[in-house]
């Protein structure tokens, strides 16, 4: 089949379908590619680019509309696109079908088969052509970086011979796909990040970036979202409460606000008031990533940036994966590779679309002039359901103070009980042992003793270096091997050059280790 892409015709768009090194990979499916001209230089990827790695160069749309047995495009396609395609071609692209119903129609009048990239179902062997995720991904990073350029001030705190810079403090509202990239990338830059999100099991995902966690004092059971893909549900208006005061206490503490929260086919849930807006410190930054959808927050405006009365910048941009080109292009180009993949597994360049495999009927929308949307949920379960955790019960001073208490009885009874033992067999050795042994045992018992003591407060960590040192100092055995020195046995001083040879490596290379291990714990 030959697999092709034509020039993205929405204004602004910068991303490609087709980069050369996905070319190259599809080409050991079987397939030739080919390009309309031109089709890849906002992303910077020239016709030369795409000539070297065997792909032909259409001159004109209606060129590659009519060469091509597969379209691969970014964006939704037009009326216009749509009446191009012909019984039997087939089209891979972004479609969100259940706003573009007419279009989808009237693809299936035509014969043509739809993909749909942003259908893709959410399990785990999907992930691979999970086009939402990755432009999600981008879209949380630039989102980061867009307010760093209208902000103020460093993310990191700093201080300087010239004064005291404070850390930026960022709140990150969802903690999906782009949310968490959003942390990923302030808490990298050195900001204190705090996060929320209504899916109870994303908190530990938040934490291991090194973020915190804004917890509700609200008792409500959240669905887990297994149920919906990885998305979050639609809460009750009691929780939605909550979580606007809590919303409202934050507000003229944090620097930047970035809004991810979107619930599928729903207008985008109000989370930022006008009066939040109002509350937050002039110079302050919202960067709404649901602006496409309507907006998290209230005062957003789609694709512009705007100022407030009271300084607060706000930014409703909704082509953040395309200020990226080159890198979206790239990762969306590799999402279409895995999908043809999957529709070629015998790599002989003949696409079968089988219907009976969740990925393929997922991303179906038209096939056999029939309307396959909405597909069937699919056989496997999108995301295993997180166990339920029981909430640890908060100790009263009392129940503490009584534990502690226990624990030192039992450690006392233990170490008391220990040196009793240790005494009788002390007393049991002397019994029978001559006063000459009696006299270095006890010595020996001691060293044991108070050597495990001291081994046992030492942290992990030091371990290593701990034992290097007391292999070093024990080698004081080389004081008994040069005393054997000036023996009249030819084997007792042949030994004994032997331990003072090897006592010796020991001493020298136990202090050598240490120093070098205890300086892996140091700062320059």
């Amino acid at each position: 089949m030959k697999i092709g892409t034509p020039k993205e015709i929405f204004e602004g768009e910068n991303r490609v379908a087709m980069t050369p090194e996905s070319a190259l990979q599809l080409q050991k499916l079987g397939h030739s590619c080919i390009i309309e001209t031109g089709a890849g230089a906002a992303a910077g990827f020239d016709d030369a680019a795409y000539d070297a790695a065997g792909v032909e160069v259409a001159k004109t749309t209606d060129a590659l509309w009519e060469a091509a047995d597969v379209i691969a495009k970014v964006r939704a396609p037009s009326e216009a696109e749509v009446s191009r395609l012909r019984a039997g071609q087939t089209l891979i692209s972004m479609f969100n079908p259940a706003g573009n119903t007419a279009l989808m129609e009237a693809a299936a009048e035509k014969g043509a088969t739809v993909m749909a990239m942003d259908m893709v179902p959410r399990i785990s062997r999907a992930q691979k052509m999970d086009a939402l995720s990755s432009m999600a991904n981008i879209a949380g990073y630039r989102a980061v970086i867009e307010a760093g350029n209208n902000f103020g001030r460093f993310f990191t705190g700093q201080i300087t011979a010239a004064g005291k810079v404070p850390p930026a403090k960022v709140l990150v509202v969802g903690a999906g796909v782009a949310g968490l990239a959003a942390i990923g990338t302030s808490t990298s830059l050195g900001a204190i990040t705090l996060a929320f999100d209504v899916r109870p099991e994303v908190a530990e995902q938040v934490e291991s970036m090194g973020a915190e966690f804004v917890y509700l004092d609200f008792e409500e059971e959240q669905q887990d979202g297994s149920a919906s893909g990885g998305y979050a549900s639609v809460s009750s208006p009691e929780f939605r409460e909550a979580q606007l005061a809590k919303f409202r206490e934050l507000a003229p503490d944090v620097d930047i606000v970035i809004t991810t929260a979107l619930i599928p086919n729903r207008e985008a849930p109000e989370l930022w008031t006008e009066d939040m807006v109002q509350a937050m410190k002039p110079g302050s930054v919202i960067v709404d990533l649901a602006a496409e959808k309507g907006g998290n927050c209230k005062l957003t405006k789609m694709d512009e940036k705007i100022v407030t009365e009271n300084g607060v910048t706000i930014i409703g941009y909704t082509d953040f994966p395309s200020r990226m080109a080159t890198q979206a292009s790239t990762l969306y180009a590799t999402n279409i590779r895995h999908l043809m993949a999957d529709l070629t597994p015998e790599k002989d360049g003949v696409i079968n679309h089988d219907m009976e495999d969740d990925v393929i009927r997922g991303a179906t929308i038209a096939h056999e002039k029939e309307v396959t949307f909405p597909p069937p949920p699919p056989k496997v379960a999108a995301i295993a359901a997180a166990p339920k955790k029981e909430k640890p019960k908060e100790k009263t001073p009392d129940e503490k103070r009584a534990e502690e208490l226990a624990a030192f009885k039992a450690q006392t009874k233990n170490q008391v009980t220990l040196l009793a033992v240790g005494a009788a067999l002390l007393l049991g050795v002397g019994l029978v042992a001559p006063a000459s042994f009696m006299q270095h045992f006890i010595v020996f018992v001691l060293a044991v003793f108070v050597g495990f003591q001291v081994i046992w407060g030492v942290a992990h960590s030091l371990h290593t270096p701990l034992m290097a040192v007391t292999n070093a100092i024990s080698s004081i055995i080389i004081l008994g091997a040069l005393m054997q020195i000036g023996s009249n046995s030819a084997l007792v001083i042949i030994l004994a050059a032997l331990s003072v040879f090897m006592c010796g490596i020991n001493i020298f290379g136990g202090f050598l280790v240490t120093r070098r291990m205890l300086a892996m714990f140091q700062k320059s």
